[in-house]
């Protein structure tokens, strides 16, 4: 019978730093050990996997190997849920009741896991989730009716810290079954009121030249999704989340390209509150380890290549 070989987090948080900043000394210098300490580190990992995972090229640089590209996600992965397990010991014991502001598409593309997570880690916590536009949730934190929000690129109030937590296209939508965008005029169903995502995809239309009605408004972006799905109108919408009878238009469908867009968090009064604090620094954790194990997968798929 064959003997587990178990990982040590030192070791592959030697590597991750090594692997991510091409340098033994850089590496040696965040850890706060010598550089012959963090090669021997390398060299036991490498032991335990039977693998190189590093290699130096001809003018010095070092590089990964195809396993060391293989494990780099997959190590970023273990040392993120490592950190996770160890901050939810070491954090002090918060409770109370936070209220979280979301557009309707984030509650329902990103959110799920995001609580989920957060409850296993915070169980005396009550989070109070507010879905309405990026427009009026910034007008509810400005009236002190949410402690923080995800809200889409262009909404930022003036003045308002806020971090970036992901960026992805905008895309056409239309049905599965029907084809609305073949009509000319093109039948929009869109968020009423202002909103970016209809913004971009007005100022796209006037730019391409390409007629449109204005067929249908929503006060939320789901909303939008019922006239699309009974194929009376495309929308625009992330591809994050999109009900099965619902598709992205191919480039050589789609009336015009549309610009990315992006999600940020308004952290609010996380300064003054315990439990909005710990939600906000969980939200933005989790959305850089997405990021992460997203282009980790990019660049296996790249190597695969």
């Amino acid at each position: 019978m064959s003997v587990s070989v178990t990982l040590d987090p030192d070791l592959l948080r030697a590597f991750v730093l090594i692997a991510e900043g091409a340098s033994f000394t850089r590496a040696a210098e965040l850890v706060g050990r010598t550089q012959s300490a963090v090669s021997m580190q390398v060299k036991r990992l490498e032991e335990a996997l039977g693998q190189p995972v590093l290699t130096r090229s001809k003018g010095g640089a070092t590089e990964l190997t195809a396993h060391g590209h293989f494990l780099l996600s997959r190590a970023r992965q273990l040392l993120a849920l490592n950190d996770e397990i160890v901050a939810a010991f070491r954090e002090p014991t918060v409770a109370g009741i936070v209220r979280l502001g979301t557009p309707d598409d984030y509650a329902l593309s990103f959110l799920p896991p995001i609580l989920a997570r957060f409850a296993e880690t915070h169980p005396a916590v009550e989070v109070e989730v507010i879905c309405a536009s990026s427009a009026d949730l910034v007008a509810r934190m400005r009236a002190g009716d949410l402690d923080l929000s995800l809200i889409s690129d262009g909404n930022e109030p003036r003045g308002w810290e806020t971090v970036p937590l992901w960026r992805g296209p905008l895309q056409w939508i239309t049905s599965t079954r029907y084809a609305p965008h073949r009509r000319s005029p093109l039948p929009l169903a869109l968020a009423g009121g202002y909103c970016c995502w209809r913004a971009a995809a007005l100022a796209a239309l006037e730019r391409a030249k390409v007629p449109y009605r204005i067929a249908y408004t929503s006060a939320t972006q789901v909303g939008t999704h019922a006239p699309v799905v009974a194929g009376l109108a495309v929308t625009v919408s992330a591809l994050s989340w999109l009900p099965e009878s619902l598709r992205p238009l191919r480039p050589e469908e789609a009336p015009c390209p549309l610009p990315g867009f992006g999600i940020r968090l308004l952290p609010g009064r996380c300064r003054d509150h315990p439990v909005a604090a710990a939600l906000a620094a969980h939200i933005i954790s989790c959305f850089e380890a997405d990021r992460r194990r997203t282009a980790g997968d990019r660049t296996e798929e790249a190597v695969a290549a």
